[in-house]
């Protein structure tokens, strides 16, 4: 039986909410080993003179605990 965690992270790009996820998911392999999945828990964007300029997400991270 595997021992699973989830933390939650934020992340930003200029480009899509994909980009965004991506991001997530590399920046927390930095330090978090064994991610299994990731969940986007919300979905949002800054918008700026009537044009989308950021995208945001929070997303669950699940990983093993060995």
């Amino acid at each position: 039986m595997a021992v699973m965690k989830v933390i939650e992270v934020m992340a930003n790009s200029n480009k899509s909410w994909e980009d965004a996820t991506k991001k997530a998911v590399s920046h927390a392999s930095k330090s978090v080993k064994n991610i299994r999945s990731v969940f986007v828990q919300s979905q949002s964007a800054v918008v700026n003179d009537g044009e989308v300029t950021e995208f945001r997400v929070n997303v669950k991270l699940t990983f093993e605990v060995k």
